[in-house]
């Protein structure tokens, strides 16, 4: 591990958000504070994921006030992965944090994380220590989609570990580079791998209103994790394939071997309806597994991007570069002249 205990870092923080306008008005305030405790170089980078509240007159505002403050508008809601891609691109700090916009996730740690960092480590990731403000479901879908998606895979994906996280500049330039366009960052911050620790954390309540991301969605980035980062759907459908082949050839020859050491009839007509019934259900169900691989084929083929910008206000570390140094002293970062 490389220490850093002598630097000073720049930091950018990302914040997806989907209809928060009433949470970043009490959110974003208290990132900052805590962010400029830690770094005279910081921005704080919210990406507004297609809101059809008043996020943008409130970002608005914010950034009247605020330098450090980049407001990022998508053409339109792409989701929270395409959201988070977008602030990781426009990121520019020597770490990257990545957070909710809902309050949940508590400042507090960002010094313990930047401390780590300096120890060391490249990311620094927050675990859940409970899911309490969960549904029994949720819990338990939660679990079940962890083991499916680790199950066979050399990249483990880290349970209870979400988007809450403090990167290195290397590993958010590695992130960079991956072009895919079915996105599941959970597996894409495993799958760079670099030096990584976890912290533990319980999530605050919501600053204000409900969460915008429900079971409904929870399956449906969950099966495009799967899909992702695992081909276990895949090979269960060829081990059920042998499976039912040898079954069928075993049922067969007693069937054969009773006819004709035993003498007994065929009667075959239930056995032929429920067998057809069965194996045309295992083919439908196939074909509905393979179709799904392709359609995520076909849309990293079309190589459109994961997202569209149509507004950006305010510059953050955009307007400073960075100063020749010798050796390894703290980070320091020089203003552009506006003149």
């Amino acid at each position: 591990m490389m220490l850093r205990s002598n630097q000073i870092p720049s930091i950018s923080c990302v914040i997806p958000a989907f209809n928060e306008a009433r949470n970043l008005d009490v959110v974003l305030p208290q990132v900052l504070a805590t962010l400029s405790s830690l770094s005279q170089q910081v921005e704080l980078i919210v990406v507004d994921d297609g809101s059809r509240d008043d996020t943008t007159a409130v970002m608005q505002a914010l950034c009247a006030d605020r330098s450090e403050l980049v407001y990022l508008k998508l053409s339109r809601n792409f989701g929270k992965e395409p959201a988070l891609t977008a602030g990781i691109d426009a990121a520019q700090g020597d770490v990257v944090i990545l957070m909710d916009g809902d309050g949940q996730h508590p400042v507090a740690l960002l010094p313990e994380m930047l401390k780590k960092w300096q120890q060391g480590a490249d990311v620094v990731y927050a675990v859940r220590k409970s899911r309490d403000d969960q549904s029994g479901l949720q819990v338990s879908l939660t679990g079940l989609f962890y083991k499916l998606v680790n199950f066979g895979n050399r990249v483990k994906i880290p349970a209870n570990a979400g988007d809450f996280r403090l990167m290195d500049r290397k590993v958010v330039d590695a992130l960079k580079s991956l072009h895919e366009r079915n996105r599941f960052m959970k597996g894409l911050y495993a799958w760079v791998g670099f030096n990584s620790t976890a912290i533990d954390y319980q999530p605050l309540p919501r600053a204000d209103g409900k969460t915008n991301f429900g079971l409904r969605g929870s399956i449906s980035l969950a099966l495009t994790g799967i899909l992702a980062f695992s081909i276990a759907p895949l090979r269960a459908l060829t081990v059920t394939g042998l499976a039912l082949s040898a079954l069928a050839l075993g049922y067969g020859a007693w069937v054969v071997g009773e006819y004709f050491f035993t003498g007994i009839a065929v009667p075959g007509y239930a056995t032929i309806v429920v067998g057809m019934m069965f194996f045309s259900g295992i083919q439908l169900l196939s074909i509905g597994v393979l179709a799904e691989y392709v359609g995520r084929i076909y849309e990293e083929v079309k190589q459109r991007p994961p997202y569209l910008i149509s507004q950006r206000t305010g510059q953050g570390l955009a307007a400073c570069d960075y100063a020749p140094n010798a050796g390894n002293p703290p980070l320091i970062l020089k203003q552009k002249s506006l003149l």
